[in-house]
């Protein structure tokens, strides 16, 4: 009866091709010691010294060897006892049957030394043995011959078994592997812990992979009333709004073999391989069915298809998109393999790759809502030690347009910021100064400034705040400050709100209030600086986008001229409406530029009031400005953010080209 016992016994050193590099470089140190023959180098003299050793009678025997031009010189028993030669005894490490030189030198020309070594025996009565051979290392000679080979074969295997994806024994089983899937496998055995739980906010995109989950579960629920298991899921939006985070929840939560990678692993440089990864990744996940594949940033290899006419299409990424298509929606395609991806770059993937039957389902993961980042701050503060009171509703409030990834961002600049004042808790103020922060800019109070710019950046940032106050379609106030941060020597913040649309008073009122720092630099002084530069780009981009996006602009009428896909080589408008394009755009700016001027002109007292306040206490908040100018006319909106905390001027401290 055959034992059934496992071998017990010692396992067999696995073979280890470093080894093989190990043992080159010994031989060829060897080589480099013993391929002359000898063990020890001779003592250098030079010629002039060896015919005064050969007068003298001191030297026994010449072994000239020609075709390295070196004479070895061999002393008699008598000279080697003189003190004059005892350091020149050679010393052998290893057991040699012939004697060593004494000393060794070169020689120039062969026939010249032979003369003068025939004049220089002629007097003498005991003549030295002399001989002429030629020495040679063939065995050195042939492995530097083939060390070239040798170096490039190493180097080639070296850089395979780095590319290759793993497994198999040495480098011989790794080389073929260049062409399999790179993706990882997770399963309810995995070490993926997270879940839908975890996962705050987003309750719509969380409810649509929920259900795909559930398809592979439980399938016959949906087949039995007709329908089709969904083959792709899309997951859209802007980053840092959980997309991958949603995807480890549906690998947590399912209870299927889980594939994920990301579009740049089916990138390489050699032809075929993209494709080759594609074929090996769904004939895994078919033989595992059902399953899911994750492909994280699909757009590195979705891309749409011969869109750039001037570089000419990537054949090899071209090769990918296309293996890629066939294996979603194709012949002998396996309905129980869905795929999910995730991108924020949507508008540049290939329709075929969009198109119902490949991606069924697009999800679109927006920036949270008021109620969701409250959601986000109750998962993100659960790790921190919070001062009592801490107001969630309060922090919600004052990150309008934070994704999830910026909350957790937040909450741990927060912590470190009390951390770095020796706090014992979390407190309220910490996260203001993490906004202020993250938004601004590190805070460089050892910036210096001259009395005159001190001046200027306090009248140019009341500017902002005067006109803000007094303008109904403003976004709300929050603080002003003369404080550096970042780029910026100054700033106006203020807390936008949580609309979805936004009509055109809003837009000339936004532009009026970024105009008001120049307009208070006129005003006041009669000059204008630099420092709007940043307040120029930002008007800039709101009038073009009022003319040529939105069609808010009555002159160039009801039309847009928005293309996603533009390339930028040809315009969609004639050189007529270009013209007219560009004056409105300017006459939108100048426009509101003479408005800020004239309410600055009316209220030019409480600027000035307000921009001494300013250079006083370095920052004001909506108390203060309260307490100088009375409550605001207008009722501020309910805040519903839709766009991130954002400042109104950055005060450039340089002139940028």
């Amino acid at each position: 009866m055959a034992d059934n016992k496992k071998n017990t016994g010692p396992k067999k050193p696995k073979f280890n091709l470093y080894w093989v590099y190990g043992g080159f470089i010994v031989f060829f140190i060897a080589l480099q010691v013993f391929g002359s023959g000898s063990v020890s180098e001779a003592n250098k003299t030079t010629p002039s010294q060896f015919f005064n050793y050969l007068a003298q009678g001191d030297v026994e025997k010449i072994d000239v060897v020609k075709n390295t031009r070196v004479a070895k010189i061999y002393l008699t028993t008598e000279a080697e006892a003189k003190e004059i030669h005892k350091k020149s005894k050679p010393t052998s490490f290893l057991p040699t049957s012939s004697p060593l030189p004494n000393y060794s030198f070169e020689f120039g020309d062969l026939q010249n030394f032979e003369n003068q070594l025939e004049n220089a025996t002629k007097t003498l009565s005991s003549k030295p043995e002399i001989s002429f051979k030629t020495e040679s290392n063939t065995l050195g000679e042939l492995f530097f011959s083939l060390l070239p080979f040798i170096l490039l074969i190493g180097v080639w295997i070296f850089i395979m078994r780095r590319m290759s994806a793993g497994g198999g024994g040495g480098a011989g089983g790794q080389i073929f592997n260049i062409g399999k899937s790179k993706a990882k496998l997770f399963d309810e055995k995995g070490d993926i812990q997270t879940s839908f739980k975890d996962v705050a906010g987003l309750e719509g995109a969380k409810e649509e992979v929920q259900e795909i989950v559930d398809f592979l579960k439980n399938p016959d629920k949906y087949t039995n009333l007709g329908g089709k298991i969904p083959k792709g899921a899309l997951l859209v939006g802007p980053p840092g709004t959980g997309k991958t985070l949603l995807a480890k929840a549906v690998a947590g939560e399912a209870k299927v073999p889980f594939f994920s990678l990301s579009g740049s692993d089916f990138v390489e440089m050699f032809v075929g391989v993209g494709a080759s990864r594609v074929r090996d990744l769904f004939k895994q996940a078919k033989e595992k069915s059902p399953a899911i594949i994750f492909i994280d940033e699909i757009d590195a290899i979705g891309r749409a298809r011969g869109k750039n006419a001037m570089s000419g299409s990537n054949d090899e990424r071209e090769n990918t998109l296309n293996q890629l298509l066939t294996e979603m929606d194709g012949f002998g395609t396996n309905t129980n393999v869905i795929v999910i991806a995730a991108t924020n770059r949507a508008d540049i993937l290939d329709k075929a790759l969009m198109r119902a039957g490949r991606f069924d389902r697009q999800i679109y993961v927006d920036l949270p809502n008021l109620a969701e980042r409250r959601e986000i701050f109750e998962v993100h503060l659960k790790p921190l030690k919070k001062a009592p009171g801490l107001d969630t509703d309060f922090l919600s409030k004052q990150t309008p347009g934070f994704s999830g990834a910026d909350i957790a961002n937040l909450c741990n600049e927060a912590a470190l910021i009390a951390a770095r004042n020796d706090k014992k808790a979390v407190e309220k103020q910490d996260f203001l100064d993490a906004v202020d922060r993250i938004v601004g800019g590190l805070e460089k109070r050892s910036t210096i400034f001259s009395e005159e710019e001190r001046n200027l950046v306090a009248y140019h940032e009341a500017g902002h705040a005067t006109v803000s106050w007094f303008l109904e379609h403003a976004d709300p106030f929050v603080k002003v400050t003369i404080v550096p941060r970042g780029r910026s020597l100054g700033a106006a913040w203020y807390l936008p709100g949580e609309t979805h649309m936004t009509r055109t008073e809003k837009y000339l009122d936004e532009i009026c209030v970024t105009m008001g720092g120049r307009a208070a630099e006129k005003l006041i002084f009669d000059k204008i600086s630099t420092g709007a530069i940043s307040d120029l780009e930002s008007v800039t981009k709101k009038a073009k986008a009022m003319v040529m996006v939105y069609g808010l602009n009555e002159k160039v009428g009801n039309i847009t001229y928005y293309d996603p896909n533009e390339q930028g080589f040809t315009k969609p408008y004639s050189e007529k409406t270009a013209e007219l394009i560009d004056q409105e755009i300017k006459n939108t700016i100048e426009t509101q530029y003479q408005r800020a001027i004239s309410l600055l002109e009316e209220k030019k007292d409480l600027l000035i009031l307000l921009a001494e306040r300013l250079k006083e206490r370095e920052v004001i908040f909506k108390d203060d400005l309260e307490e100088l100018f009375g409550k605001r006319p207008f009722k501020d909106k309910v805040l519903k953010p839709s766009e991130k905390l954002q400042t109104k001027s950055d005060t450039s401290k340089q002139e940028e080209e």
